[in-house]
């Protein structure tokens, strides 16, 4: 089997990716930054802000505002080839978000992520005889 299948660069990427996700969850946002390449950028087009590089990615998550330590739990990671998608919970005690996260991994090392974070709202009455309640992700329940 030649180094470079798709199964094998599947694999490489989603290890790429848990490393990442494993250094968030330390809060030293410059180890995470590590696995980010130079010429890294990240979106988030909800905001419409670009981050370019690494020292920028670090500064930014390490200068957020929070209640507590930030803790990060993948719910679900799915990679193909160099491309990645994560589904992300994350608190700092007070908050509670969801990160949906789209990463592309070369060279072992992030080049790009594309972030969504989408804001929970409550669901509309009209709709409650037609849907099931669902927990909260860690929530028993929900699975």
């Amino acid at each position: 089997m030649n180094d470079h299948t798709p199964d094998t660069a599947s694999r490489e990427s989603a290890r790429v990716v848990t490393a990442f996700w494993d250094a968030m969850q330390t809060s030293d946002f410059y180890a995470a930054a590590g696995l980010l390449a130079p010429d890294y950028t990240l979106e988030w087009p909800q905001s419409g802000e670009r981050i370019r590089g690494p020292a920028n990615f670090a500064a930014i998550n390490t200068h957020y505002p929070a209640a507590g330590r930030w803790q990060f739990t993948v719910q679900r990671l799915i990679a193909q080839g160099s491309d990645v998608v994560t589904d992300v919970t994350v608190t700092d005690g007070v908050i509670l978000a969801r990160a949906i996260t789209f990463s592309t991994v070369r060279a072992g090392l992030i080049t790009r992520q594309v972030e969504y974070w989408p804001d929970p709202f409550e669901a509309p009455a009209w709709r409650v005889a037609r849907v099931e309640r669902m927990g909260l992700p860690d929530d028993e329940s929900s699975q």
